[in-house]
């Protein structure tokens, strides 16, 4: 029996599935860094999986680091080194929701750059949308009772939020014969590169990978983590966007892009024991809906140049929702 399955209908599936495999991350991260593995060794243990599954692309489209260089090194080094790298780290120090959803005011920190740098004015949706991430942020960390989280575990979340505001940068400066999948691959395989002189794997604890790490409440190998970061988190999440995306426009797959801090939320809660209370579910969701209507408004008036081989026009629809 064959499904008849519109696009539209596909897309929003595999946007989903995107979503969903990009949300575990930090949940599953964060009993890594509990039994000890320091969070830039678990950025490497992911990029690796990232590498291995996708280096076959990766060599398809060896071409394109003769012309596009450039893009592919800043690429690699801010939205999928840095921002992984600064979330991770984040994650060792905050809870995993508050970390992602601090990571999400990137689009904001793009329009105050635009706002206080570019001196350009910016839509009203845009202002709205900076307001309300601002006040979403406010009830998130309950400002009102004192700092109580760990001021260096927001301040790395932040740094994940300015690397993925390079993202929609970079994203603008992408040409239109640069297929998104290629610049995840071959950008994945420079930030792999960059990761190994930085986190010196050389220095891991392996046979802590061999241990037994707390999931839910249940002992199970460290390796499932491993294996979950690697593979669903990362190859599956960014080989289901793109394929997302494609069939979906940019606003309706970056809305559903969204749905990894609601999955990441639910996640840290039943796997971590990380609850949040009423007003901080709130502030998230004015957090999220802030955001994304400072991301739709960035993602159409930021334009970065960037050097490349040939003269297309820059576009970010398809490369949108995928710096993470």
């Amino acid at each position: 029996m064959r499904l008849n399955v519109s696009p539209k209908t596909a897309g929003l599936l595999l946007a989903l599935l995107s979503a969903l495999s990009f949300g575990g991350s930090g949940p599953f991260a964060r009993p890594l860094m509990d039994i000890g593995v320091d969070p830039l060794h678990v950025t490497w243990l992911r990029l690796l999986g990232m590498v291995l599954v996708l280096s076959p692309v990766a060599w398809h489209y060896r071409s394109l680091f003769q012309r596009q260089w450039r893009l592919l090194l800043a690429y690699g080094v801010f939205p999928i080194a840095g921002v992984q790298a600064f979330y991770f780290a984040a994650v060792a120090r905050i809870p995993v929701g508050i970390a992602l959803l601090i990571e999400f005011l990137g689009p904001i920190l793009v329009l105050l750059w635009i706002l206080l740098v570019r001196k350009q004015p910016v839509a009203r949706s845009a202002a709205l949308g900076v307001i309300l991430a601002v006040v979403g942020l406010g009830a998130l960390l309950e400002v009102w009772n004192g700092l109580s989280l760990d001021p260096i575990g927001l301040l790395l979340a932040a740094g994940a939020a300015a690397c993925q505001a390079g993202f929609f940068l970079l994203s603008d400066a992408a040409k239109e014969d640069t297929p998104p999948l290629a610049l995840i691959a071959l950008g994945g395989l420079i930030a792999f590169a960059v990761m190994t002189v930085i986190a010196q794997p050389w220095n891991l604890p392996w046979h802590l990978l061999g241990g037994q790490i707390v999931i839910a409440g249940v002992s199970t190998s460290a390796l499932v983590s491993v294996v979950w970061l690697g593979v669903i988190s990362t190859a599956l999440a960014y080989v289901t966007g793109v394929a997302a995306i494609r069939r979906l426009s940019p606003p309706v797959a970056g809305g559903v892009a969204y749905l990894e801090v609601v999955t990441a939320i639910l996640l840290a809660w039943i796997m971590l024991g990380q609850a949040l209370n009423s007003v901080q579910i709130l502030g998230a969701v004015i957090v999220v809906f802030g955001a994304y209507l400072a991301q739709r408004s960035a993602s159409h008036t930021v334009t970065l140049e960037i050097p490349a081989h040939d003269d297309h026009p820059a576009v970010d629809a398809e490369t949108e929702v995928l710096g993470r």
